[in-house]
């Protein structure tokens, strides 16, 4: 696939990136092959009819709207949606495309975006599961979700009833932030009761996110194939309840595929929406009881991806009064966490969020054998 280029932003110039997505009958690996042939979206829209038949080879239709070029007219509703305050096209050639999500084998040509979308590039742990939840189910989800986005993940998930409603909650409960991807075009919401929750998450600094154009309806094809973006934008996939066959399970799998950590909840072996997790657990996802379990298999990758991104950005929020006076507890030599327990009274969840919090902020960094050392700037 080519590498990132610098793309416009005015929503006219995004016109071709928009008429190569719609092209009929052509998936997203045909249109990557297009970019890879031709090196960028411009060439692809200047190629004569006889080098677009040796990647397009019987598409007429998808080779007579390249050479007739982008309809600007027909694309006008694309346009005015973009032209609205926080909407976006994060295209493959944008610098904002998110570094992990590139990585995935099969990685969406364009992204449409309602909220801030540099959050697409900050860690995240995505969070799936039933739409039918038991009680208990619900609650981990929020319970979870809410201590996980405290410590400063974001959370992503599917918007979808039960599980994922529950953790975009939590996410927000906490004063975190929280990605939605959705299997329609992003001028409608789906599930409709979910219209205030969309709302919610946009409002306090999170993204709506899909890869289908505007007008996609909710097609049952779309949810399969939008979850490899759910867990292609995560360090890793918590499963908090799942039958054997259900789409969390196809978002585990994906995770796998894509090399990324895998967490399951367990529950009685009596219930059915246990199944899928007991069933992950025997295929080697790790089961966690808590979100400090999560959290301490996903420090050292945090830590990395938090540096990458620091790089260019500065840090979201100040890190709580708690934290700094833990901060205070570390000085500039390696520490243990049992000796900063020890120092400052905290519980070990309490002292892990917080120093997976700072390394957010990037004040402190992971050190070899489970220590951590104040970062001097």
């Amino acid at each position: 696939m080519t590498g990132a280029q610098t793309s416009l932003s005015a929503p006219e110039a995004l016109a071709p990136w928009l008429t190569l997505r719609r092209l009929p009958d052509v998936g997203t690996r045909t249109q990557f092959d297009l970019l890879e042939h031709f090196g960028s979206v411009e060439n692809i829209f200047s190629a004569g009819r006889g080098q677009l038949e040796k990647v397009l080879a019987g598409k007429r239709e998808a080779i007579d709207m390249l050479l007739t070029g982008p309809d600007e007219k027909a694309l006008q509703s694309e346009f005015e949606w973009l032209g609205e305050p926080g909407h976006h096209l994060l295209t493959w050639a944008d610098p904002d495309y998110p570094a992990l999500l590139r990585e995935i084998p099969d990685p969406p040509l364009v992204l449409y975006i309602v909220g801030e979308r540099r959050l697409l590039s900050r860690p995240q742990l995505a969070i799936v599961g039933s739409r039918n939840p038991t009680p208990m189910g619900r609650e981990n989800a929020h319970a979870f979700a809410k201590s996980l986005a405290g410590a400063g993940l974001v959370v992503t998930s599917g918007l979808a009833l039960g599980v994922d409603g529950a953790a975009h909650r939590g996410a927000l409960e906490a004063g975190g932030r929280t990605i939605a991807v959705a299997g329609t075009g992003l001028d409608r919401v789906y599930p409709a009761r979910h219209r205030d929750l969309a709302h919610e998450i946009v409002k306090h600094g999170g993204a709506l996110v899909s890869e289908f154009p505007l007008g996609t309806p909710p097609l049952p094809e779309n949810f399969p194939i939008r979850n490899r973006i759910i867990s292609g934008l995560s360090l890793g996939t918590l499963v908090v309840e799942a039958a054997l066959q259900s789409g969390s399970l196809i978002t585990a799998r994906l995770a796998v595929d894509q090399g990324r950590e895998v967490f399951a909840i367990p529950g009685s072996i009596h219930s059915p929406q246990a199944r899928g997790c007991h069933a992950l657990i025997r295929q080697g996802a790790k089961l966690v009881e808590s979100a400090q379990d999560v959290l301490e298999e996903l420090g050292p990758l945090v830590s990395v991806a938090a540096r990458a991104v620091l790089e260019n950005t500065a840090p979201e929020r100040p890190i709580d009064p708690a934290a700094t006076a833990l901060l205070k507890q570390i000085g500039h030599d390696p520490v243990s966490i049992d000796t900063l327990i020890e120092r400052s009274g905290l519980t070990a969840d309490a002292v892990s969020s917080m120093l997976l919090q700072m390394e957010l902020n990037g004040l402190v960094s992971s050190c070899p054998g489970g220590k951590v050392q104040r970062i001097t700037r």
